[in-house]
């Protein structure tokens, strides 16, 4: 069985999505583009959309009642590859060891021009 996790403390789904899904004991994000879900807008720099993209991963999961503590998988979407260092010292910021797996890849082009999109699969 399946439950929809939804919080207006990050966007809404802008498309037929959800969030995310609770499936057992899996909670599995949407990707998480970084807009700010109180005035709509981006950062303009690869850091500052990372850390919205993962604020609103932060809120989701502590609407499901979990933590960044619990992720055990995360993929993220690069426009560029070479924001990747940027990327990772920001990522660093929200997870301590053991840390999740993680795949990263660079994309042609993400919804609204963002730089970065992140999904997470946590574990309860």
């Amino acid at each position: 069985m399946k439950k929809v996790i939804a919080t207006t403390n990050a966007p809404g789904a802008i498309g037929p999505y959800s969030q995310a899904i609770e499936a057992g004991p899996f909670v599995y994000t949407s990707g998480q583009l970084p807009i700010n879900p109180a005035d709509g807008t981006m950062p303009a720099d690869i850091a500052g959309q990372t850390r919205q993209s993962l604020e609103n991963v932060k809120a989701i999961l502590n609407e499901a009642g979990l933590s960044m503590d619990n992720v055990v998988k995360t993929l993220v979407f690069l426009a560029d590859m070479n924001d990747f260092a940027a990327m990772n010292t920001v990522y660093q910021e929200y997870f301590s060891a053991p840390y999740p797996a993680r795949s990263a890849v660079a994309v042609k082009t993400l919804p609204k021009n963002a730089l970065v999109e992140i999904e997470v699969v946590a574990a309860r």
